[in-house]
């Protein structure tokens, strides 16, 4: 056997294992691993668990905040015009640095998986080349899916289908669109068949930029899921950000949520840009703009989060963690019982995988690829209070990223005094409950 991860825990079962690795693959989880292996590593009781998922994030602008202007209003349609003035100034090299920088901040927290949307609005395709470039570059370490993203439109955008196929014919993974940023709604629901046609000759998953406004009058997610279910594409389909669901009647979303279930498609919700996007048109009350992610996920809907945007025209802020962004998904959907703080952590896990489709390739178990995080965290509710750093990264078997956590200590009465902000009565209640 090539490794040996001794004593770490696993989210969901009790105890400390070991974990060996052969080849880049899983090969045995037991308490006790006895056999002839090259190296051993100590997991010092640490949380070991799969590497978290990017759903969502536009690598083509990230770290661009402030080029050529900040978006002062905080608005998605600034962002747009923000982003579409930089764009004129994209080169090859200057959007592989960019991306290649992020996604060293993505692994060095872990994220092992990650869904770029790339603007395909360009008709040089500069930043979709450069990022497929990328992708070829970083997959030793990072598995790296690519949206052709029409930021400016399909029907509404001078020759936005043909640049949109082109796209898909140079190696793009999924195809996706902006119905409610089309100039009529009849357009916007054109650009969904022209979107769910192509995926469909093309052989491609679909994500959409969805309903991404305040308007409760904006109901393309009915068209997209509707289309999921006609072409049976259902769970290869995505739906991102259906911002509109929080102003929707009750009755529009009983409704609604039928279909959304009959159709199976992923909902991905992007709980950072979208309560500092969403809301910038209200008085007070101003509405938080997150869709129903409680909703959606009691009744059944897979539901995973993204960051969306890293320092960029929509949002100048952010550094990749995915334990910031189910963070912010706590707070902004009240999903503060113990049950919906785990289920955070899966929306950027478990629930992710399903979102690529990469579910096969997933998880902690025998002959899935040995791609893992270790963490100083006790269970996903200690995960998302404290977001520790992850102190190992390991993709198919080889350590990709190391993080030494800062040791800090208080001095009191002429002591020194560590503090780990960890609850300080967390071990006795554990031997409590396990008594």
């Amino acid at each position: 056997m090539d490794t040996v991860i001794r004593n770490v825990r696993l989210l969901g079962r009790k105890g400390h294992f070991d974990v060996g690795i052969e080849r880049g693959v899983f090969v045995r989880i037991e308490e006790t691993i006895h056999a002839h292996v090259r190296e051993e590593l100590d997991g010092a009781g640490q949380l070991m668990l799969p590497p978290f998922i990017e759903s969502h994030i536009h690598l083509d602008s990230v770290l661009t905040a402030g080029q050529p202007r900040f978006n002062e209003s905080g608005t998605l349609f600034e962002g747009i015009q923000v982003w579409s003035e930089r764009k004129e100034t994209l080169t090859r090299e200057d959007v592989k640095m960019r991306a290649k920088e992020a996604l060293r901040w993505q692994v060095a927290q872990g994220i092992l998986h990650v869904r770029t949307h790339v603007d395909v609005t360009d008709p040089k395709l500069t930043a979709l080349q450069a990022l497929l470039e990328v992708k070829e570059e970083v997959a030793d370490q990072v598995n790296l899916q690519i949206v052709a993203f029409p930021q400016e439109g399909i029907s509404s955008f001078s020759g936005g289908a043909e640049l949109l196929e082109e796209a898909l014919r140079l190696g793009a993974d999924v195809v996706g669109a902006i119905p409610h940023f089309e100039y009529t709604r009849e357009l916007g629901v054109a650009s969904l068949h022209t979107c769910f046609e192509l995926a469909k000759k093309y052989g491609r998953m679909v994500d959409v930029h969805c309903d991404e406004i305040d308007d409760e009058q904006s109901r393309f997610l009915e068209t997209v899921a509707y289309l999921a279910l006609s072409h049976g594409l259902k769970s290869r389909v995505t739906a991102s950000h259906t911002t509109a669901m929080h102003s929707y009647n009750g009755a529009y979303v009983s409704k609604l949520m039928r279909l959304l279930k009959r159709s199976e498609i992923n909902i991905v919700a992007n709980p950072l840009i979208n309560i500092t996007l969403q809301g910038r048109f209200d008085h007070y009350p101003t509405r938080r703009g997150v869709t129903r992610i409680k909703e959606l996920w009691r009744e059944g809907v897979n539901v995973s989060l993204g960051h969306d945007d890293i320092l960029d025209p929509w949002y100048a802020l952010g550094t990749g963690s995915m334990l910031q962004v189910a963070h912010m998904a706590v707070h902004t959907s009240h999903m503060t019982g113990r049950e919906e703080i785990d289920e955070t952590v899966r929306m950027v896990s478990s629930r992710a995988a399903r979102t690529l489709g990469v579910e096969c390739e997933y998880g902690i178990a025998a002959d899935k690829p040995a791609s893992f995080v270790l963490m100083d965290a006790k269970d996903a509710f200690d995960m998302i209070r404290r977001q520790p750093p992850c102190t190992l990264v390991v993709s198919r078997g080889k350590v990709v990223a190391r993080t030494s956590p800062a040791s800090v200590r208080v001095i009191q009465d002429g002591k020194e005094h560590p503090v780990t902000f960890a609850r300080p009565f967390a071990a006795r209640e554990e031997n409590a409950a396990q008594s």
